[in-house]
């Protein structure tokens, strides 16, 4: 699928010698326009650099392509300075849609925050957490003791939520995962997987005795008191991906790997 023609290319890089040294390749080769001007985003890094951009540029429309000079970089494309402009033209696009937060602190303070991967609530003292799990103004768990809980897009399900033994979820799915963390009571319950459209609220416990975090994506608001999650699908992002290197195909097959 082409996503667009004669690419004008602004560049976002980590701080690592590996990707600034790709940054001056690129730059040298292509130039860089500023992100006034661009109508693609190249980040060179791992799957943090690309969150980081994909913060800062979703407001803006700018579709991100990713190439890695990191470590994991599930999210990206392999580094190839050769035929860039090519392959942006020939990329297939993927529309994800971030998490939106807003959480209550202990004092009444509202904060309000997006997370493409998820939104992960942890307890913060040796004490483990007690949640009241709501969706859609349903309680379906009374009380879920455990060191945290999270929920995750499907393009953020390979990352936190994969560690902590959570489903991966096909891009197609339309659901996200509510994962518990070392649950403790119900001892049982190894999350659920809900339509993209509910609204989940999670209220702590005594909270005083037992505090918690929430942290959406890279924002951590400490010391909450009720945390409300759902899909926006107002600031929605494109990612683009090689046609070699499709996300669908490697999310498929990440479930097969051992």
């Amino acid at each position: 699928m082409t996503v667009l023609k004669e690419p004008k290319l602004t560049f976002f890089a980590s701080e690592t010698s590996e990707a600034q040294s790709a940054l001056q390749i690129l730059q040298d080769q292509y130039g860089d326009v500023g992100r006034e001007n661009a109508n693609v985003a190249v980040v060179l890094g791992g799957d943090g650099t690309l969150l980081e951009t994909l913060h800062d540029v979703h407001n803006i429309g700018l579709p991100v392509y990713g190439m890695n000079c990191g470590s994991v970089g599930f999210l990206l494309n392999p580094f190839r300075p050769e035929n860039l402009l090519d392959r942006i033209e020939q990329a297939h696009t993927v529309d994800i849609f971030p998490l939106h937060m807003k959480a209550v602190d202990q004092s009444g303070k509202e904060y309000d925050a997006l997370a493409f991967n998820e939104v992960s609530l942890l307890r913060e003292t040796r004490q483990a957490a007690k949640l009241k799990i709501s969706v859609d103004d349903i309680e379906r768990i009374p009380e879920l003791v455990c060191d945290g809980i999270l929920l995750a897009t499907p393009a953020g399900s390979t990352a936190y939520n994969l560690s902590a033994h959570g489903p991966i979820i096909p891009l197609s799915a339309n659901v996200l995962a509510l994962t518990p963390i070392s649950a403790f009571r119900p001892r049982r319950w190894r999350g659920a997987l809900l339509p993209h459209h509910l609204e989940v609220r999670i209220d702590i416990i005594n909270n005083q005795k037992r505090p918690v975090s929430a942290t959406a994506d890279f924002t951590e608001i400490r010391d909450v008191q009720t945390v409300i999650i759902k899909q926006s699908e107002a600031k929605g992002c494109t990612l683009l991906f090689d046609p070699d290197h499709n996300l669908e195909e490697r999310i498929l097959k990440e479930q097969f790997i051992s």
